[in-house]
């Protein structure tokens, strides 16, 4: 397992923008899929966007394909979620999940879990 620590969350309005960064330990990241979930208050845990290790492939959520780009920096350890045109229904907390497999899209696939962090989108 790899442990990761999210960085970067705030309070934004509406239409404005926030870099998330996700920092893993271990020299095995680059094999990792690497995934952000968010849940907001009173919902379940949803999927966000993932990028697969091997193709290096970007996967979205539709209610964020547009605003949001996923990506990584294997020499960093690291991985980035750029979030755009932001809405108030995109306030949750975001976490960050590393995965063993090529493609991850659902919670139960991924293994090791960042403590989150909190994304307030005020409008």
């Amino acid at each position: 397992q790899v442990q990761l620590v999210e960085s970067g969350g705030g309070l934004v309005q509406a239409g404005g923008s926030l870099r998330l960064s996700c920092a893993a330990s271990g020299r095995t990241f680059s094999r990792y899929t690497m995934g952000w979930f968010r849940q907001a208050p009173g919902k379940e845990r949803e999927f966000v966007a993932a990028i697969s290790w091997i193709s290096g492939r970007a996967y979205y959520a539709d209610s964020v394909k547009g605003r949001f780009t996923i990506s990584r920096d294997n020499a960093k350890n690291t991985v980035y979620l750029q979030m755009n045109s932001l809405k108030p229904e995109d306030t949750a907390v975001y976490y960050c999940a590393a995965a063993q497999l090529a493609v991850a899209t659902s919670s139960r696939e991924y293994e090791s879990w960042g403590q989150g962090t909190q994304v307030t989108v005020s409008s």
